[in-house]
């Protein structure tokens, strides 16, 4: 989701728009407008520039509350597993809903493998924080049965990516090898099954899974 609320709406009109025109415009040139963004700079198969810096840095701890369908988790009991964290909000971000299905098909397919996929609230809505809320949004609505917390105050978001350089996005994803290492960053938006961001994030998931944590 884009980290300004207020232009949301007006954003998602706007690209909308441009996606029509390039479509039409472009036809044979491959053009991929899988992040929706007002500059569109960020390419559907490669991390952002703006993200490259973060690569192969080791994660910070977590600063997360309100554990839900799991017992509180610290990013540190996690080495040895591939970690999938989505910060993702509600309602009111279609971007969090198109993802939701591949964040459960690969929780159902990997998560036997190695794979820890770690859903992030971060609360936008105008209504006051509830974490019964937040958890009945997240298992009807999205469907996640996976792990999930609250990011209060968003104090985990802005100290793995919104402080860390000028950002666009809320609703981004981080993707760690066995070791906590950042390999890949998708820095905001969506991605849908048979989308270029989806195969790039399903075969760097398989790739991380089969590497071997270094001791």
């Amino acid at each position: 989701m884009k980290r300004s609320d207020n232009h949301l709406f007006g954003r998602l009109k706007g690209s909308n728009a441009v996606q029509s025109l390039v479509g039409r415009a472009s036809v044979g040139l491959g053009v991929a407008l899988v992040l929706v963004g007002a500059t569109l700079q960020t390419t559907a198969e490669e991390p952002s520039a703006k993200a490259s810096e973060l690569i192969g840095k080791k994660a910070s701890e977590w600063e997360v509350t309100d554990w839900m369908h799991s017992e509180p988790i610290e990013l540190k009991d996690l080495r040895g597993n591939v970690v999938l964290v989505r910060w993702w909000t509600g309602p009111g971000c279609p971007y969090c809903t198109s993802s939701a299905p591949a964040l459960n098909e690969w929780y159902r397919q990997y998560h036997s493998q190695g794979l820890n996929v770690i859903g992030l609230y971060h609360h936008k809505a105008r209504f006051p924080l509830s974490k019964q809320w937040v958890r009945t949004y997240a298992e009807e609505r999205l469907g996640f049965k996976f792990p999930i917390a609250i990011d209060p105050e968003w104090a985990t978001l802005k100290d793995w990516w919104l402080s860390t350089g000028d950002r666009d996005w809320t609703s981004v994803t981080f993707l760690l090898d066995r070791d906590g290492i950042i390999r890949f960053i998708h820095p905001g938006g969506k991605y849908e099954k048979g989308d270029a961001v989806y195969r790039k994030l399903h075969a760097t998931i398989q790739s991380l899974l089969a590497e071997d944590v270094e001791r």
